[in-house]
């Protein structure tokens, strides 16, 4: 009986793509599904928005894909993309906004999800470049401030790296006014539209719908009373507090 040589002994290897492929396909799965909720919670239209869903410890995010349409939407069409905004896997282009999700992702290693919409309502409030005022308490069992609206860029920025400069353009308006991102979740761009976030998919479409709500209801008063208080300090804190608060008792 002849002996076998090590050499001869061939051994079937994982291809790179399918390692690939396993390494990401939680994150391509949850970045699927969270974008399928976008149309269902009525929040985009046509191809009007995208949901990314990242991995801080691979330092990578999956994105929808630029322009397809949602009902052709799989899991495997999410693009890998990193915290640099390069594609690290998959066919399709990543969407147009991948680099102002990049930026916040690297900048932000608590957050683990990032939604970007044009929902009819909080985009009307950033077109008329305002903050969305605290007149409810459906608005403060999420925040405490008015939902800030950044200033527009300047020429400079538009003109550059633009997608790229939206990330800075959110995180410069929080410091102005003070806030931290991992309590307050949610921002309107000025002249654009709102950007969502949170510590994965669900929660970032949570606010997002929150968001758009939140605008409406804030319309609607003014409508109705164009003089409209904002609600009292006593009422803010307590609805937040009995969410989110130490002594806590809201839900189960």
């Amino acid at each position: 009986m002849r002996n076998i040589k090590n050499s001869e002994i061939f051994w079937k290897p994982i291809s790179p793509t399918t390692s690939k492929m396993q390494e990401y396909s939680a994150i391509r799965q949850a970045a699927f599904d969270a974008n399928m909720q976008l149309p269902k919670l009525g929040l985009v239209l046509f191809t009007f928005g995208n949901v990314s869903v990242a991995d801080h410890a691979l330092k990578v995010f999956a994105i929808k894909p630029s322009g397809v349409p949602y009902e052709d939407l799989s899991p495997e069409k999410m693009v890998i993309v990193d915290f640099e905004g390069k594609t690290v896997d998959g066919n399709l282009n990543p969407s147009s906004d991948t680099k102002t999700h990049a930026v916040l992702y690297k900048h932000w290693p608590e957050v683990g999800g990032i939604v970007h919409t044009h929902s009819t309502y909080g985009t009307a409030w950033a077109q008329s470049l305002r903050d969305i005022p605290i007149y409810g308490t459906t608005h403060a069992d999420h925040n405490t401030v008015n939902i800030p609206c950044a200033a527009p860029m300047d020429d400079e920025m538009i003109t550059g790296n633009y997608e790229y400069e939206t990330g800075f353009q959110i995180m410069n308006c929080l410091r102005q006014k003070k806030l931290d991102y991992k309590e307050v979740e949610m921002i309107l761009v000025g002249s654009h539209a709102p950007f969502t976030w949170g510590k994965d998919g669900k929660k970032a479409v949570y606010n997002a719908a929150v968001l758009e709500e939140i605008a409406r209801m804030a319309f609607l008063t003014e409508q109705i009373n164009g003089n409209a208080a904002t609600l009292k300090d006593s009422l803010i804190k307590k609805h937040f507090e009995r969410k989110h608060g130490p002594d806590s008792y809201y839900g189960q």
